[in-house]
């Protein structure tokens, strides 16, 4: 049986960070072999976390946040549920792994499988059930608005997420604004070139009229001299 936890490397939420940090620490604590899957990079991982978190463990928006455990295929929990379990000293049955010998988990397993009836103490009947439910509990004990702080974390989320198309998106806006500039500005060189080349001409075709009109004015006089 595989851990699987899923993961957002590049998310933008410290809350987000902090949460994947204790869930991976306390794991490799407990020395739990657990796979990391990164959403961040991964289209792949990101769209099979969300298609196998059950609706009913989904936030409001439909978008579950990382970290996500699951035991192969089987949905273990997020966050909260992950450290109800931990306080309750129930990870393993959480992960749905037997506890190691001697641990406190695994003498509370012992515990439950006897009950005790009057003076006689009997074996429970079954096996105890693999699957336990941890309460949804706030971690310091107060009330919290879920739907609320899911959206904000998704949020931030999805900013980290997209940091890096938002700053190619920029690079590429920059880079046609410089290429227009750049457009503008060879447009506006050809522009003047343009008009001091009709200036020179203008100036030739004025002097030639004026070199004319003293041709002509010199040829009067010598004209009016002879006569």
């Amino acid at each position: 049986m595989v851990i699987k936890v899923f993961l957002a490397s590049s998310s933008g939420s410290t809350a987000i960070k902090k949460k994947q940090q204790d869930v991976v620490g306390f794991l490799e604590a407990l020395r739990v072999d657990y796979d990391p899957l990164d959403i961040a990079c991964n289209e792949e991982n990101r769209m099979w976390m969300r298609q196998n978190v059950p609706e009913e463990k989904k936030p409001a928006n439909g978008i579950p946040l990382p970290p996500q455990i699951f035991n192969e295929e089987s949905y273990c929990g997020d966050y909260e549920t992950f450290f109800d379990a931990k306080e309750d000293n129930a990870v393993f049955a959480f992960l749905g792994l037997p506890p190691p010998p001697g641990s406190k988990e695994a003498e509370q397993a012992d515990k439950a499988q006897i009950v005790t009836n009057g003076n006689h103490v009997e074996e429970m009947n079954g096996d105890l059930d693999d699957s336990i439910e941890v309460p949804l509990e706030e971690c310091n004990g107060d009330a919290h608005d879920e739907e609320e702080q899911a959206a904000e974390e998704e949020e931030e989320v999805a900013e980290g997420e997209n940091a890096d198309d938002e700053a190619m998106e920029e690079e590429t806006e920059g880079n046609e604004e410089q290429e227009e500039a750049e457009e503008e500005q060879e447009e506006e060189d050809l522009q003047s070139e343009e008009e001091e080349e009709l200036r020179q001409l203008e100036e030739e075709e004025e002097a030639e009229v004026q070199e004319e009109e003293e041709g002509d004015l010199e040829e009067a006089q010598v004209e009016y001299q002879r006569k």
